[in-house]
Formats: structure tokens, C-alpha cells, sequence
């Protein structure tokens, strides 16, 4: 598609391209380009008057606020979306256990029941390992 528009954009290019065709054939060819142009004008225009809606209605919006004395910053206030306390930071470990081999196994109490705590909870013995 580059190529056929580079052709459309140079002059001498385009030359070259529509040296066999006739007079009519031509005056087809700028019928049908000038339909296109005028589409997309037609296209650019309505843009147009849609961008100038929007900005009519900030516009009555901004006026709205600063007639209530409301500030941007107002509406993005602190307590919209706030991170949770807890964001980035680890859960504290509800069960520590030591197996016979010294390994110290810990659990926060939270997601799937690691092997060895599992083991202890069928035994009952899991509260005794609460930190």
C-alpha cells in the first residue's frame, strides 16, 4: 500500500502509471478520487464537531465545579482507590513447627495447608504449634 501511495503523491510517478490510459478513463479515475476527498471530508468534519461537543461539555463541567468550589484534585481524592495497608507487605506466621530433622516450618494460616500442617491438624495437635 506504501507504493501505491508514494505513485499517487509524486507527480512524475504518477505520470508513469497512467501513461497508457485514455482521457475517460482518467476523468473516471478523478471522478472517483474527488468522491474519496470529499467523503473524507465529510468524515474530518463530523470529527470536528464532536471534538467541539466534548469541549463544550468540559467546559460546562469545569464551570459546574468552580461554581461549587470544587477543585480537580477534589475529585481525586485520597480515599478513592487507596492501596490497602497491607500492599507489599508479608502476613504474620500463625503456625511454627521444627520437624526431627531441625527444619523450622512456618504457616501464615492463609491458602493451602502446607504437608506438614496438614499432617498435624488430622492429628489435632495444629493449635499446638500457634505462635
Amino acid at each position: 500500500m506504501s507504493d501505491f501511495i508514494s505513485i499517487l503523491t509524486h507527480a512524475r510517478r504518477l505520470q508513469a502509471a497512467v501513461r497508457e490510459l485514455s482521457v475517460s478513463e482518467l476523468e473516471q479515475v478523478a471522478e472517483k478520487l474527488a468522491a474519496v476527498i470529499e467523503t473524507k471530508k465529510e468524515q474530518e468534519a463530523e470529527k470536528a464537531r464532536e471534538l467541539e461537543k466534548k469541549q463544550a461539555l468540559k467546559d460546562a463541567i469545569l464551570k459546574q465545579m468552580q461554581e461549587a468550589g470544587l477543585d480537580l484534585d477534589d475529585l481525586a481524592g485520597s480515599e478513592v482507590g487507596t492501596p490497602s495497608k497491607r500492599t507489599g507487605q508479608k502476613r504474620p506466621v500463625k503456625y511454627k513447627f521444627t520437624d526431627n530433622a531441625g527444619k523450622e516450618h512456618t504457616w501464615t494460616g492463609i491458602g493451602r495447608t502446607p504437608k506438614v500442617f496438614a499432617e498435624l491438624k488430622e492429628q489435632g495437635k495444629l493449635e499446638n504449634y500457634a505462635v
